[in-house]
């Protein structure tokens, strides 16, 4: 065999090895693609959960400090409401000369 022949064997078989790390690296990069691409739905997923959760610890706050006012709103507080809570004493009956 000749020097030439050799040469375009090698050739060929160096071409072809590049043909297949070149299809090599297109499907590595769309693997690449689609995992930012999965990683980045299920970020916004648990950034939305995590927003979801907020939003309910806050209405449930809001809830229970609104229940808080209105019962302080309903009745008398300090010395009225002990007062008001306070049993009736004995009805004397006085009576009057006429």
């Amino acid at each position: 065999m000749s020097k030439t022949s050799d040469l375009s064997v090698a050739l060929k078989n160096i071409q072809s090895e590049m043909k297949t790390l070149r299809a090599q690296a297109t499907e590595v990069r769309a693997a690449l693609k689609t995992a930012r691409a999965t990683a980045k739905t299920e970020k916004a997923v648990a950034r939305q959960a995590k927003q979801s959760a907020a939003a309910e610890k806050k209405a449930a706050r809001i809830a229970k400090l609104e229940a808080k006012l209105l019962a302080l709103k309903t009745g008398p507080v300090g010395i009225k409401a002990r007062k008001a809570n306070k049993k009736p004493g004995k009805v004397t009956v006085t009576k009057i000369a006429a």
